[in-house]
């Protein structure tokens, strides 16, 4: 008898409205964290590859697509992704569904799925969080050896 696997546990507010005005964190991983978007140079930048360079391309996309959307800090590291998203008015398009429509282009330009499933989030609720997590952000480069996300 074959062992069940395990339900994947919902990590979205039950009742939060993604399509609302405001601010998101988030990550995004390649799967089995393999580093195939770019590599570090001397802990100060990133080389990307061309899948590294394809998602960089979709990125910038996002907000072209979405006129409402703003990528307002992002980095590509060697697995994963780091961005804040902002709504700047409620429409009919979710977070889901931005990062969906995001990986489903990116994946199509390559030719095979690099993505983990889902995504991680976070709702940035005031200014001081913002200011935390857009330093995170830019100094992910330089603590690359110590996050989770290189091993």
């Amino acid at each position: 008898m074959k062992d069940e696997l395990p339900t994947r546990k919902d990590i979205r507010f039950k009742y939060y409205d993604y399509s609302q005005r405001g601010m998101y964190f988030i990550t995004i991983c390649i799967k089995n964290r393999i580093q195939i978007l770019g590599k570090i140079i001397n802990n100060n930048h990133i080389e990307l590859t061309n899948e590294g360079k394809i998602v960089e391309y979709y990125i910038k996309k996002i907000q072209l697509v979405y006129k409402n959307v703003i990528i307002d800090e992002c980095i590509i590291m060697p697995n994963h992704i780091h961005m804040i998203l902002i709504i700047n008015n409620k429409n009919n398009v979710t977070i889901s569904r931005i990062i969906k429509q995001y990986k489903i282009c990116v994946s199509k330009k390559i030719g095979y799925s690099i993505w983990q499933k889902s995504f991680y989030e976070h709702i940035i609720r005031n200014k001081i969080e913002y200011d935390r997590i857009k330093q995170y952000v830019q100094n992910n480069i330089k603590n690359w050896k110590t996050e989770e996300y290189s091993m």
